[in-house]
């Protein structure tokens, strides 16, 4: 019983929201940047590690988003 209370906490964090964007910054040296979600001022960090499309400033995103122990991450992020 505890084990699946874990496993079920643990999962919390996995959950995912499809969104879509635009880039507002990234940085191809660092490996980072921020997305600004459509139709609101919120702005989410993307790590290089979670693009499918190579991106830069600018461009029409879609995107997860995954809640980690830091914050929101855009996950999957693909040019439109």
């Amino acid at each position: 019983m505890i084990k699946r209370f874990i496993n079920k906490l643990m999962n919390i964090n996995k959950v995912t929201i499809m969104k879509e964007g635009t880039v507002k910054f990234f940085n191809n040296a660092k490996g980072f940047g921020f997305i600004t979600v459509k139709d609101s001022e919120e702005e989410i960090f993307v790590h290089t590690s979670n693009l499918i499309d190579q991106i830069k400033e600018n461009d029409n995103v879609t995107f997860d988003v995954e809640k980690g122990d830091k914050g929101l991450s855009a996950i999957k992020v693909s040019v439109v």
